[in-house]
């Protein structure tokens, strides 16, 4: 059971559920972008799936998936002959990213309280800090086992080897390897206490001469480097050790309250009217922050954030197209790092697209570090007969590199930032409009180009010819890259003619031009105003949603590929057309919206995670509050109930939703308060639901802060004095 204390900003979990372990260790999440550390009890070990993840460091076995790589727990910490729980809460403060519990454990004689906070810091981005207390109900004497558990929580492991543990000035230090590119990973703890301890191993023990119901407190530091932070990441996780111990936990809180505090400033959105709506959207702000990459352009945010190594931990088209715009209108430095890591992971998408016989670059569908494909060709596994599946996720996804495009251009249009394109955005630009060059297809007869044999975010229907969005997409990808190219001659042309040396791109404007122009892109049936998500889907058959679900013979059967459910009919996994219209919604009418959205929204299954922000965003826009409020809540929520798909096939992909977490923005702000970015002007449209009072928020743009505020009756944009902090 949860109670949700809106007021203070706090989620609250007032039971101790063992079923719910996986659930609570995502619900409350503390990271920085760096790291996420599952929101598990300090006694759990790794069969309760305790992960401290580290973004950006994978690692493979032969036979298995790469993924990413968790650390040592150097949080580990349980009161010895402690029993069963009798009382139990945590509480999870989103405005100070600090998890807190109170627990009732029996002893053999009486009871022992224990209470803790710890917080991933915001401040210093290799830094965890615990404060850890217990008090008895009878006096003698408590024992208290803490240190690094090196026994590590791995889906497709064991990623760590050649554990080698050592103590110096109190600080206990474990390194480790993973096992296929050798990388060195480093934690450090110390703790500052004034009880008697020892040492055994990467263990402490703590010997307690305790008073009946006194309380009894220590605090514990913990540093984290790898050798892709440093060539010395043992003594510099030392050094950091040492230094935070002499900082104190009072001093690091506080620095870590205060970059708190800049995010909130950036990012809040605040609902007058409804506190669930207001909870549930700060909720997912607090879980997409958490995954920001705000240190480095070097590491992205995976498809399940830092929850765990579900996904194998890979960046997907997500990012671009769910989390990227957020921090674009609220925090540009994060954006701009999000971009250049797609500059960074170049010669993956380089690579890919020559194995298939491309130029350019076709990025991965699941990407890891330096762009590498993660995805398999059997991606998921046949519930009825146990055999692996052949999937064309890896194949034909080809819309991720218009989706990154999209991403960079909207980002410079909005900021105002064109240094980035000198920076390397420039080139994604294009290389991306060298492989759909390279991939289309000409139809001499029609006088047009085609996409065919491409699949749409629709996974339900592999394989298909023109889906909608993939065209537009593209389409968008090819005149932006050139607008781009132009616009970095004018006011970089030592770089523009830099790159022009390096990738001899001129002699290809004129044919990509071409390209663009006769690149078709489905329009509305002329009756209907429907526009079909792509060739033949018209042909399909034409069942209810509630029709195909009676089919289903296995709850976790996988409805696409060759033989799914879905793949012969019209119901949809999310509807791309919808997608599309929300992001080109000024080249159609209202009524072309309104039609779309009444036509797909009854064979949408909504099987994926960002669907039902894109029916929300076009809901408000068409005057249906209610129903845009409906899928709003599903969005927000995501996270916060749990309650999502957890398998394909017989794959677990649990985890939190951090696109999802974007949407839940975008849903508020481009949909219940019509923010439209155009030209040299911000606009707003006040589409609130019912309910709502007014909705306030701020936005960068052009270098500028703003305050939006929307109510139902008058809108109100000012520009704010205060500066810009980065």
């Amino acid at each position: 059971m949860k109670i949700l204390n809106q007021a203070d900003w706090v989620f609250t979990v007032n039971q101790l559920n063992q079923e719910d372990v996986a659930l609570v260790g995502n619900q409350c999440m503390l990271g920085n972008g760096y790291m996420g550390y599952r929101g598990t009890l300090e006694e759990y070990r790794s069969e309760q799936l305790v992960a401290c993840m580290l973004n950006g460091v994978y690692d493979q076995l032969p036979g298995k998936w790469r993924e990413p790589v968790n650390a040592p727990n150097a949080l580990f910490a349980r009161v010895l002959h402690a029993g069963e729980v009798a009382q139990h809460r945590q509480d999870l403060n989103l405005r100070r990213g600090r998890l807190a519990r109170w627990s009732t454990r029996s002893m053999p004689n009486g009871v022992v309280q224990i209470k803790s906070e710890r917080f991933v810091s915001q401040s210093n981005v290799h830094l965890i800090c615990m404060r850890y207390a217990v008090c008895p109900s009878q006096s003698g004497q408590l024992l208290i086992e803490t240190g690094i558990d090196a026994d590590v929580w791995d889906i497709n492991g064991p990623h760590l080897d050649a554990l080698q543990i050592y103590e110096s000035d109190g600080v206990l230090c474990t390194t480790s390897r993973t096992q296929e590119l050798g990388i060195t990973v480093a934690v450090c703890e110390t703790i500052d206490c004034d009880y008697e301890q020892s040492v055994e191993g990467s263990m402490r023990y703590i010997t307690i001469d305790a008073e009946a119901n006194k309380w009894y407190s220590f605090d514990k530091y913990v540093s984290i480097y790898t050798s892709c932070d440093s060539e010395t990441p043992a003594e510099d996780a030392y050094r950091h050790c040492l230094q935070a111990r002499q900082d104190g936990y009072e001093l690091l809180g506080r620095e870590h309250d205060q970059h708190w505090e800049v995010i909130w400033n950036d990012c809040d959105v605040e609902i007058d009217g409804d506190d669930a709506a207001q909870f549930a959207l700060r909720y997912s702000l607090y879980h997409l922050q958490l995954a920001a990459p705000r240190h480095s352009s070097k590491v992205s945010i995976p498809a399940r954030a830092l929850s765990g190594q579900v996904y194998k931990g890979a960046v997907f088209w997500d990012t671009e197209m769910f989390m990227t715009p957020v921090f674009t209108l609220t925090n540009p430095a994060v954006a701009r790092n999000l971009i250049l890591y797609r500059y960074h992971s170049l010669p993956g998408a380089l690579a890919k697209a020559k194995e298939y016989g491309y130029r350019g670059a076709f990025y991965a569908w699941e990407g890891q570090e330096e762009g590498k494909e993660a995805c398999t060709h059997f991606n998921v596994t046949d519930v009825f007969t146990q055999r692996p599946m052949r999937t064309y996720f890896r194949d034909k996804q080809i819309h991720v590199s218009a989706d990154i495009v999209y991403a960079i251009w909207q980002y410079v249009q909005i900021t105002g930032d064109f240094t980035v394109l000198a920076d390397g955005a420039a080139e994604v630009m294009v290389e991306c409009t060298r492989f759909f060059y390279s991939y289309a297809y000409y139809k001499e007869d029609k006088d047009r180009y085609e996409l065919v044999d491409v699949t749409g975010p629709d996974e339900y229907h592999e394989r298909v010819a023109n889906n909608a969005y993939t065209n537009r997409m593209v389409k968008f990808c090819v005149e932006a890259s050139m607008q781009g190219l132009a616009k970095l001659k004018i006011l970089d042309i030592c770089a523009y003619e830099r790159l022009q040396e390096r990738l001899q791109f001129e002699c290809e404007l004129e044919a990509w031009a071409r390209f663009a122009a006769k690149l078709y892109v489905p329009t509305p049936d002329a009756t209907s105003e429907v526009i079909p998500q792509f060739d033949a889907y018209e042909s399909l058959e034409d069942v209810s949603l509630d029709a195909l679900k009676q089919r289903v013979l296995d709850p976790n059967e996988y409805w696409g590929g060759g033989n799914g459910l879905a793949t012969t009919t019209k119901i949809l996994k999310q509807a791309d057309v919808l997608l599309m219209l929300h992001l080109f919604k000024q080249e159609y009418t209202r009524e072309v919206l309104r039609k779309n959205w009444e036509y797909y929204e009854p064979r949408t299954e909504h099987g994926s995670s960002l669907s039902a922000c894109a029916y929300a965003m076009v809901a408000a826009e068409i005057g249906k509050a209610d129903w845009a409020y409906d899928y709003f809540m599903k969005t927000a929520t995501v996270d916060l109930t749990g309650k999502s798909k957890l398998y394909v096939g017989t794959l677990y992909i649990g985890g939190t939703h951090p696109a999802a977490n974007g949407g839940a923005w975008l849903s508020a702000v481009y949909g219940f308060a019509g923010l439209r970015v155009e030209g040299d002007r911000i606009t707003c449209k006040s589409q609130l639901p019912s309910k709502w009072k007014s909705l306030r928020f701020h936005v960068q743009w052009q270098g500028a802060r703003y305050e939006l505020k929307v109510t139902h009756d008058d809108v109100e944009i000012k520009e704010c004095k205060e500066p810009i902090i980065l």
